[in-house]
């Protein structure tokens, strides 16, 4: 007998801090039962009865190529047989950092890590041994990691306001300033504030963490100029948009080129494996040329590491971002409809492979300020809506839509049928 979500989840909370090892996937921002999967294919997430789901989470976009693609899992066990971690450099490890560099050529040098969580802490360290100094400005509603200095104000689903609550010392917020995105005027109060202590400003370039946040024109440069006057350095966290936005990321998109840039959700096909780089005077800080440490045991790993050159032959020898990025763009299109036929002036946004809209009336989102004041009790009824109709979201409404190259047109079309029944569902109830 094939035990429900609500016993797995039962039995979890018995063991796992919360019921869960990231919070975001307790659905607390919804509330109601959490999706608990059972396993995933193509475009599809199954929950442990065997009901299938159109899967919009998409891992948080890491499955660029959907679950379980054939060019990625056949023959692993020979990749596993030649052996999963080494400790040593590999040639494989080489040749890979060689392809990311010819796709970002602002990765002069880089370094593997695990997760972009270590890749944007890697990334800030090396700024503040470069510049000898220790203040980060960074933006409310980017979601960097979940390390001290990135979570506090962070978009996703950190919820981590409060410092001293949320077990971040106050030394580290010492030497953090968080400014408002797409707002070069409240840029320069905060670095009036950090003075000549400023050793790297951290970006999302394009935003995927308090929903789609395009920059103002100009917003970027303008942080790259401020940051070079001051003696400083622009990292630029591309661990959503490198991949989803095309082989040249966000930054070749936008025509804006980083000192730093960290990579990695898609880069592993789902499997743990990020990087940090950029300019090579900066990166010779690294030990053993420089003494600054970044390393570990699974850092360059292997079999990530073959993933990687999986994910890039596919992307490579394939044209699939015209195809998923016209169907997404069908997809916004027939939101912004049922949208306006039901007179709810919400924004839809589009772009590549995301899709989203909030339930705030108005202009797209700018800024955390936009995004938060977007209606949670609407979103909530709408997420159990939608699942209800065989729809998976991201149980968080600062989370965006990812499209796969699995998903079709028959899955848009049921999308949309579902959002339209959803909406008038929600209605019925008085959410919007």
């Amino acid at each position: 007998m094939i035990a429900n979500g609500s016993a797995i989840f039962a039995r979890a909370r018995a063991v796992l801090a919360g019921g869960v090892d990231s919070p975001v996937r307790s659905g607390w921002a919804v509330g109601g039962e959490p999706f608990v999967q059972a396993r995933g294919a193509g475009a599809y997430a199954y929950d442990p009865a065997g009901r299938r789901y159109i899967d919009y989470l998409m891992a948080y976009g890491p499955l660029l190529l959907g679950h379980g693609h054939p060019a990625l899992t056949q023959g692993l066990e020979a990749v596993l047989a030649a052996g999963a971690v080494f400790g040593s450099t590999h040639e494989s490890e080489i040749t890979l950092a060689e392809r990311i560099r010819t796709h970002l050529p602002s990765m002069e040098r880089l370094r593997f890590t695990t997760t972009g969580s270590e890749a944007v802490a890697g990334a800030i360290r090396v700024a503040r041994a470069f510049t000898g100094r220790d203040a980060i400005l960074k933006f409310a509603g980017n979601y960097h990691g979940h390390f001290d200095l990135a979570l506090l104000d962070a978009g996703a689903s950190a919820h981590t306001s409060d410092a001293a609550r949320s077990g971040i010392p106050r030394s580290v917020t010492r030497d953090l300033a968080v400014a408002r995105y797409n707002d070069l005027a409240d840029v320069d109060r905060a670095l009036d504030d950090l003075g000549d202590r400023l050793a790297a400003i951290v970006v999302e370039p394009i935003v995927g963490n308090m929903g789609l946040v395009f920059p103002r024109e100009g917003f970027l440069a303008g942080l790259i100029a401020r940051a070079h006057a001051r003696g400083a350095l622009v990292i630029f966290d591309e661990v959503i948009t490198w991949l989803r936005f095309g082989l040249a990321g966000a930054q070749g998109r936008l025509g804006c080129t980083p000192d730093l840039t960290t990579i990695g959700k898609i880069l592993g096909g789902g499997l743990p494996l990020a990087a940090f780089g950029g300019r090579s005077d900066v990166m010779a800080m690294l030990a053993p040329d420089g003494p600054c440490f970044t390393g570990g045991t699974h850092a360059g790993n292997p079999f990530s590491v073959a993933l990687g050159h999986r994910v890039l032959d596919f992307l490579e020898a394939r044209s699939v971002y015209a195809a998923m990025n016209a169907r997404a763009m069908r997809l916004a299109a027939a939101i912004r409809e049922l949208l306006a036929e039901r007179s709810l002036d919400y924004a839809v946004l589009h772009a590549e492979s995301i899709v989203d809209f909030k339930f705030r009336p108005g202009p797209p989102t700018m800024n955390y300020d936009d995004a938060r004041a977007a209606d949670k009790r609407a979103f909530a009824a709408f997420y159990h809506a939608m699942r209800e109709r065989g729809i998976l979201l991201a149980p968080s409404q600062n989370e965006v839509m990812f499209l796969s190259t699995e998903h079709t047109d028959a899955d848009v079309e049921a999308t949309v049928l579902a959002i339209a029944g959803s909406l008038d569902a929600i209605r019925a109830q008085g959410m919007i």
